[in-house]
This record gives C-alpha cells, structure tokens and sequence, in this order.
C-alpha cells in the first residue's frame, strides 16, 4: 500500500485515465441496473449495450489509415527515385563508353603534336638563321 502511495503518475494521464475508468464504471452500472429491471419484469423503453471509452493514446482506425498510407507513398517515392537513378546511372554508363575513344584519340593526338613540334624546334633553330641570313 505504502508503494502505491509512494508512487504519483502524471496529473493530466491519471485524470484521464481515472475519468475513462469512472466513464466506464457508471456504464457498466447503468447496464446492470437494466439487466435486473428485465429479470424483474420490468422492459426498458432502450435497451443498449454500454459504449466503452477509447484508451488513452489511442490512434483512431483512420489515423492508423493515414499513417499507413504516408508510409505507402514513401516507398513509391523511393521506388521512383531508384527508377531515376538506376536511369541516369545508365546514361552515364553510355557516355563513359563515348569517352573512351575520345580519349585514347587525344591521347594519339597528343603525342602526335609532341612529335611534330620537337622536328618543328630542330628545324626552328636552322631556320632562324636562314631567314636572318636571307634579310
């Protein structure tokens, strides 16, 4: 009992959860009250069953709903965004292969103009003398 007592929950849950419970427990009286009134003779002008009270904390079916289909379309975007990027990867795949040729024919080129401009800077030099010999 000392334990009990001890132990305080939080002012607004307790409040709630003592005003289901209270809910509850007045229904459930009400209900009996009905029950011995038929066993008695007497009928009720409406018999119903007592409604329960939602727990505290609860989600409601449609917010259970929303939030299983924000999660579908999560996944769909995710889905989407695969899709775009398997596509561009692709893309980039193709243009790697355009490349590399391009690349090996500069390359070529390269050496090709490293040749030339080396008989260019041989001849460069003798021709220098020429063309001030010439003048």
């Amino acid at each position: 009992m000392a334990d009990q007592e001890g132990a305080q929950p939080e002012p607004g849950v307790s409040g709630l959860v003592g005003r289901s419970i209270e809910e509850f427990v007045h229904q459930m009286r009400a209900f009996t009250d009905r029950a011995r009134g038929l066993a008695s003779g007497a009928v009720p002008s409406g018999l119903s069953l007592p409604t329960l009270p939602s727990p505290p904390g609860a989600m409601s079916a449609a917010q259970l709903r929303a939030v299983a289909s924000a999660v579908k379309a999560q996944r769909q975007q995710m889905a989407a965004m695969r899709d775009q990027l398997e596509a561009f990867d692709q893309q980039l795949a193709v243009f790697e292969r355009i490349l590399e040729p391009i690349v090996e024919w500069s390359a070529t080129w390269a050496r090709l103009e490293e040749g030339v401009a080396s008989l260019v800077r041989r001849d460069g030099s003798g021709g220098d003398q020429r063309s001030s010999g010439e003048a």
